[in-house]
């Protein structure tokens, strides 16, 4: 994708990506401007009757009552701005930035926030020149939407805060002008329109499911790899036992794995003389628990993709409709649970998909069940450990995505003197679930490593040609382990070839 025309439509994941990683250049469509420009008219008209209308000439929240002058209207908009970038911790990546301001441009270009359209050409022009502001990742709760993180994001837009540009951070106004992009003075609304949303929870769980999605895919093919390696059946994977429960993620990752293994000189090696009926869970079930968080991502995806053309500011701008002039109404569309119980969702999917690939890595490893594999994989076990610290790491890493699978979305504190008294915490959602995909990526790293060593002691055979281009493939980042070194490097270059899409072949 060369360019991504925004006109406030709901976007993919994989177009979401395609601005946030993949630079893709963005532009607003001719329709967009014209429905902006309207929605703009009506809040002049609104201004220019003296009509008192909340956000445009009224203070925030608990604060909704006070009428504000009109003199004094860009000052309030600044201010709003400023008071609320109160964000700490560290920065959101430039990806994840990238992805909140190619999501409020476009929720913007839907027409329903009362913003000139040189705002809405702004955002754009900040990612076209690769102005990415720095935004704390903590702060949010999701209600009135994310306002820290993106309070954050509107001081670039005015010349303030700091931003990152050619890999340099640096203060707001001088990455505008060094990209010669000048910045914009807010009048009547647009602070508001800015701060309102649930942008920063959807662009870092956007680019969270995206990588899930990537992981769940090639757990089944690591999972063959181990299943190999252990010498272990398919016949569970038959397709009649799947279309007998035919959920569809189930009979999708039975399929796949039947794929992936077809043409094994392993298998056929043990076809005969194989005394087991059945394999341990970790192995047998694949299907089940593979599918079902393949099930569980797409219904996260679907609620992402909804959420990014959704108009989730407020109040909405509705001009000229039903033939009355138009209306602004307040309403509660910022709120974040939709996105808050699925990111909790994920991440309980997510967590057991971590465990269960963690069960095979100790099957792979531990002698009493590794089917004759060398203890922990090593060429000289007790002179090596072999694997060994690698199945402890991944225990220590699924650990910790159980603790961060407790949901967030049930966490609910009242805020901003009780007018905001029920939030919905989905950017502490999204940040849980990006984390426990990171942990996954490395737990899926640990298994390729440790399958693809196994698979090396069961030579002269080899399995499918599909398994074996896997072999080769995880060997081009990892070499074999012939005596003990240190893990630390091969597991995190594992994970970022996962991470980065080096290893997306195979996908299907």
């Amino acid at each position: 994708m060369d360019t991504l025309i925004l006109n406030g439509q709901a976007l993919t994941l994989a177009e979401i990506e395609a601005v946030a990683l993949g630079g893709c250049r963005v532009e607003v469509a001719e329709d967009a401007r014209g429905r902006v420009t309207e929605s703009r008219s009506l809040i002049e008209s609104i201004l220019a009757a003296g009509e008192t209308v909340y956000g445009v000439n009224t203070g925030f929240g608990k604060l909704a009552d006070v009428r504000i002058p009109a003199d004094k209207l860009a000052e309030l908009q600044i201010n709003l701005v400023r008071s609320h970038a109160g964000g700490v911790g560290e920065p959101l990546a430039e990806a994840e930035a990238r992805a909140m301001l190619v999501l409020r441009a476009n929720v913007l270009a839907k027409g329903f926030s009362g913003v000139r359209a040189e705002l809405l050409e702004l955002l754009v022009g900040l990612l076209n020149a690769g102005v990415h502001p720095v935004i704390p990742e903590k702060g949010s709760v999701g209600a009135s939407g994310d306002l820290a993180p993106l309070a954050h994001l509107a001081l670039v837009v005015v010349g303030e805060g700091e931003a990152f540009y050619r890999g340099e951070r640096i203060v707001g106004g001088e990455a505008l002008r060094r990209a010669g992009l000048k910045p914009l003075h807010l009048t009547a609304k647009e602070g508001l329109a800015l701060l309102n949303g649930t942008q920063a929870m959807t662009a870092v769980g956007a680019l969270a499911t995206s990588r899930a999605l990537r992981v769940v895919e090639l757990c089944d093919l690591s999972g063959a790899m181990s299943l190999e390696a252990l010498k272990g059946t398919p016949a569970a994977f038959d397709a009649r036992i799947h279309k007998a429960r035919p959920h569809a993620g189930q009979i999708a990752s039975a399929a796949h794995l039947l794929r992936l293994m077809d043409g094994s000189e392993i298998r056929e090696s043990h076809r005969e003389h194989d005394s087991r009926v059945q394999d341990a869970y970790c192995l047998r079930c694949m299907p089940q628990v593979h599918g079902a968080v393949r099930g569980v991502l797409e219904h996260v995806a679907a609620v992402l993709e909804t959420e990014a053309g959704s108009a989730t500011d407020n109040p909405l701008v509705f001009p000229g409709e039903s033939g009355t002039g138009g209306a602004v109404i307040s309403g509660g569309n910022f709120h974040g649970a939709p996105l808050s119980y699925a990111f909790d969702y994920g991440a309980l999917a997510m967590t057991d998909l971590a465990g269960i690939t963690e069960r095979r890595v100790d099957r792979l490893l531990n002698p009493d069940i590794n089917e004759g594999l060398p203890a922990f994989l090593s060429t000289d076990p007790g002179l090596s450990s072999g694997f060994m610290i690698a199945q402890i790491v991944a225990a220590a890493l699924i650990n910790e995505c159980q603790v961060l699978s407790h949901p967030s979305s049930t966490g609910s504190i009242p805020t901003d003197g009780g007018k905001e008294d029920h939030v919905s915490m989905g950017m502490t959602g999204a940040i849980k679930l990006r984390q426990i995909v990171e942990h996954a990526e490395r737990i899926l790293a640990i298994e390729l490593m440790c399958a693809a060593q196994a698979l090396e002691f069961r030579r002269p055979l080899k399995s499918s040609a599909r398994i074996e281009e896997a072999h080769d493939a995880v060997r081009k980042v990892v070499p074999r382990l012939e005596r003990d070194r240190v893990l630390a490097p091969d597991i995190e270059a594992l994970a970022g070839a996962i991470r980065s899409g080096k290893l997306d072949g195979w996908r299907e």
